[in-house]
């Protein structure tokens, strides 16, 4: 009876790993296909703000304002505000060196954090779309003629830019973020099509501003923001060829803060508005909330349900022997990574089994945190920091 039970475990677990990875993908993908949701792109000029929210970022903020200048759109009907979230370096006197230029400063008395920061700010924005950018960002001269004619469509209310993460000093977790990131990208993309976006880039999304309703602080803003403008009866949608670029976290222990920080804010904005996650109120987009974040954040817990019962059952079958085995040497191989990584070597073969499980340890953090009522509502610069 108790080797019935754990094979009842094993084989359910395994199932709704290959769902969340691969089946789920698929679904959507299909989806997709039978049912696409697609939105007319004329070319339109509407009137833009572009919101650039800093704190301490002195080493970035000049690149990134002389970038979003040379962006191809008419200058009148461009505005550049960088929101300064108190910070205590040379970022806003950096600004105001642009002022002359029409680049105009915000500053956030005290620290209150990004998400009521931008609240703050998105009141002064004299833009009809407000496109959200971070400052370490770069973006394409072209980047808002691929992606402000979506909003020509007036389900539409926000557009999603796509992140491409750049790899300068070749690390096994920048390698790693480039492979999850590619695959998430897949996804995205079928997502707009079959229903809408869950989830923004933080670095590149706009948002009608008469849509946007102020969020709470410890939101996480980007995925919090799709949610928000479904209730709405509007669809985010993914603007795959409007790309921009930001250099990866370069070591494990950055990219597992910054995931924590993140995945933290989604589980507090998922129970806030846990009953999106009916699909008799939210439909397919029920679905997408459930299969891209619920079980993906539970994939810890399958894992160690997997590793668990296939220890109690390698004395029964030989497949259960393969299993433990292959579980056994996928995180050897991670730790090798991580190992490699303290060394400051590099090996291809071990980022995915290193991202893979700094991804799924971040969940676990992220969980317990969020279960000790811990919130995120400031934030720290990781990258370029170093």
């Amino acid at each position: 009876m108790i080797d019935g039970l754990e094979q009842i475990i094993f084989w359910a677990c395994m199932g709704t790993l290959l769902y969340v990875y691969a089946g789920y993908p698929l679904l959507v993908y299909l989806y997709s296909r039978l049912s696409p949701e697609t939105a007319r792109r004329p070319d339109i000029e509407p009137h833009v703000t572009v919101l650039i929210t800093a704190f301490n970022e002195e080493a970035a903020i000049r690149e990134k304002l002389e970038n979003t200048l040379r962006i191809d759109y008419p200058a009148e009907k461009l505005e550049i505000l960088v929101a300064s979230d108190g910070s205590t370096d040379r970022t806003e006197d950096i600004v105001k060196e642009f002022a002359d230029r029409g680049v105009k400063l915000f500053r956030q008395e005290g620290r209150v954090g990004k998400t009521t920061t931008q609240n703050n700010a998105i009141q002064r924005a004299s833009g009809e779309i407000v496109l959200f950018s971070d400052a370490t960002t770069i973006y394409n001269s072209d980047v808002f003629r691929l992606l402000l004619p979506a909003f020509a469509d007036e389900t539409v209310g926000c557009v999603a830019g796509r992140l491409v993460y750049v790899d300068d000093k070749r690390t096994n977790v920048g390698k790693g973020v480039q492979s999850y990131w590619g695959y998430e990208t897949f996804i995205k993309m079928a997502e707009s099509r079959a229903c809408s976006l869950i989830g923004a880039s933080g670095c590149l999304y706009a948002v009608r501003k008469a849509a946007y309703e102020p969020m709470y602080a410890e939101a996480c803003s980007d995925f919090l923001i799709c949610t928000s403008l479904y209730r709405q009866g509007m669809r985010s949608v993914f603007a795959p060829e409007a790309v921009c670029f930001e250099d990866t976290n370069h070591r494990s222990d950055d990219e597992l803060r910054m995931r924590v920080r993140v995945i933290s804010q989604t589980f507090t904005d998922l129970w806030r508005n846990r009953d999106m996650l009916n699909p008799f109120k939210s439909g397919f987009f029920a679905i997408q909330l459930i299969s891209h974040k619920l079980l993906r954040y539970a994939v810890p817990l399958l894992l160690l349900l997997v590793f668990v019962s296939s220890t109690f059952l390698a004395g029964d079958h030989p497949v259960y022997v393969l299993a433990l085995t292959a579980q056994a040497a996928f995180y050897a191989l991670a730790l090798g990574g991580w190992v490699l990584e303290r060394m400051g070597k590099r090996l291809s073969l071990l980022a995915m089994p290193l991202y893979f499980v700094l991804a799924n340890l971040a969940s676990v953090v992220a969980f317990y945190k969020f279960l000790r009522g811990e919130r995120y509502a400031r934030w720290e610069p990781i990258r370029g920091t170093r």
